[in-house]
């Protein structure tokens, strides 16, 4: 079950980042609950799954997702750069997160 929390807690740092972008372009009611809301939720995820995962195996995965996951949405729905250095720097920090947690004791 820590690890559905862990996984959904990244999930929902990529909705507050989403939430931060937005409130960037207009500061409006909408846009500051989903920054709000995703955050907290997310933390709240997050302290739930470092009751049973290792701190520094779930930070680095709810990080990762978090990394990742802004990377991708800022790609499809903010049209940023998808050059070949940047997939595989991304392929690079999933690799990483990977290997922690195949590393954990």
């Amino acid at each position: 079950m820590a690890w559905s929390y862990l996984i959904g807690a990244g999930l929902l740092e990529i909705v507050g980042v989403i939430g931060i972008k937005r409130v960037a372009e207009k500061n409006n009611f909408i846009n500051n609950v989903i920054l709000i809301g995703g955050f907290i939720i997310s933390f709240s995820l997050l302290m739930k799954a470092i009751e049973t995962i290792p701190l520094s195996t779930a930070y680095a995965v709810w990080t990762g997702i978090g990394t990742v996951g802004a990377a991708v949405v800022g790609m499809i729905l903010f049209k940023e750069s998808k050059s070949p250095l940047r997939m595989f720097c991304i392929l690079g920090v999933i690799a990483c997160v990977v290997g922690l947690k195949l590393t954990e004791a």
